[in-house]
């Protein structure tokens, strides 16, 4: 998506965080190495026990570092268009506009915004130390977004392409799993409960949807300082790249472009198919409403 040239960018509440090695990935993935972080991080908003590392109690809440850092890089909507960092951080301000409105009107509950951090190989969060590795991730103890903006780099090779839609749709995700979280869903999750219907399932399903919530409402998310809208309407094409990227992060093709057979019983996110479906259903419904994935038997 475009965002217009004049809108003016917001930087509180995002940070830039980064810079270790890391630790390694393990416990309960197997043989499969940065595939299967891929599988259970990549548009994700659950961190689960034993993948982080073992500095779970000691980290920051919210990527603490230089929160100013981009008070000087990112400050039009120009700088969105040029810049991913500038595009996520107008995304967010997009999400806040949208949120604040939408989750009292419809859920009669107050909007309390997520943080952002964008990082660069690691960083410490209050799930644990996050890694590149891990694909972008929503952490529930810090409401706080992590996303290093070079991941979007593997979106070609995992075959969607890298549009400025397709990464807004994955912050638009994420920022779903926080709308889950103020509605008292994430905590509900039975985080062993995978498969195709299953509750894991469900919940990376829902998201989709919520983040296909914002992309129908996007255009008319309003810049508070130029009374002008944060973004243009999307062309077909750009929906169609969003909707490619949901195909590309399905278990499915993950799978199946690791090399591996499919195994439904063991998916985390969903199929392709259902997750094109649930960003569709998004896009189309425009409400939280619309993204009930908890009621129908069969997804």
């Amino acid at each position: 998506m475009t965002f217009n040239d004049n809108i003016t960018l917001d930087t509180s509440g995002v940070s830039r965080g980064g810079g270790g090695r890391g630790v390694a990935i393990g416990g309960g993935l197997g043989g499969f190495g940065v595939v299967a972080a891929i599988i259970y991080f990549l548009v994700t908003g659950q961190v689960p026990a034993g993948i982080v590392g073992d500095d779970y109690q000691t980290a920051q809440p919210g990527g603490s570092d230089n929160v100013t850092a981009f008070e000087e890089q990112c400050r039009t909507g120009l700088d969105a268009n040029r810049d991913p960092n500038c595009r996520l951080i107008a995304g967010k301000n997009s999400l806040d506009a949208l949120w604040d409105e939408q989750l009292p009107a419809e859920a009669g509950i107050p909007y309390v915004s997520a943080h952002l951090t964008l990082f660069d190989g690691a960083t410490q969060t209050a799930c644990g130390t996050g890694t590149s590795q891990m694909g972008p991730f929503y952490c529930p103890g810090d409401q706080t977004v992590y996303i290093d903006v070079s991941f979007f780099n593997q979106l070609t090779q995992m075959g969607a392409e890298n549009s400025s839609l397709a990464q807004l749709y994955i912050l638009a995700h994420e920022w779903g799993h926080h709308i889950q979280n103020q509605l008292g869903i994430l905590g509900q999750i039975n985080h062993q409960d995978l498969g195709e219907n299953g509750s894991m399932v469900r919940s990376e399903l829902q998201a989709d949807c919520l983040a296909g919530v914002w992309i129908n409402r996007a255009s008319g998310t309003i810049d508070p300082d130029t009374g002008v809208a944060f973004l243009q309407e999307p062309t077909q094409e750009q929906l169609r790249s969003a909707l490619a990227a949901a195909q590309a992060v399905g278990d499915d093709t993950i799978y199946e472009n690791a090399g591996m057979r499919a195994n439904p019983d063991n998916f985390s996110h969903g199929s392709a198919e259902s997750r094109m479906k649930w960003l569709d259903n998004g896009m189309r419904g425009g409400t939280i409403a619309s993204c009930d994935t908890w009621r129908p038997a069969t997804l």
